[in-house]
């Protein structure tokens, strides 16, 4: 039984995950819903509820469009990390509002 609330899609988009003091890492979104993504990555460093800040990278024709936005880590695994989209934006190092569930 599908307890999620919100549909999902998959996706194979260009995701990068920034974290204060670690490097832009470049991820591939595999499923992504309005209300989280789950990122395939190699990062093993993404704590439960560590702030991160997501720049997904969308290509329409010659046209790159950058969307960010900011997330809650919900669970992380060596194959990869859900994470909550934040409502809006908030800038890492910020008094963060609540997040978007």
């Amino acid at each position: 039984m599908e307890r999620r609330l919100k549909a999902r899609y998959q996706t194979n988009a260009d995701v990068y995950v920034a974290r204060p003091g670690m490097r832009l890492q470049r991820c591939t979104g595999l499923n992504l819903s309005s209300d989280g993504v789950y990122v395939e990555t190699n990062i093993s460093c993404l704590p439960r509820d560590a702030i991160v800040d997501l720049i997904f990278v969308v290509t329409l024709g010659k046209v790159v469009k950058l969307h960010r936005r900011s997330a809650v880590v919900a669970h992380s695994s060596r194959a990869g990390a859900g994470l909550y989209i934040y409502k809006g934006t908030a800038k890492l190092g910020k008094q963060q509002s609540q997040p978007y569930f």
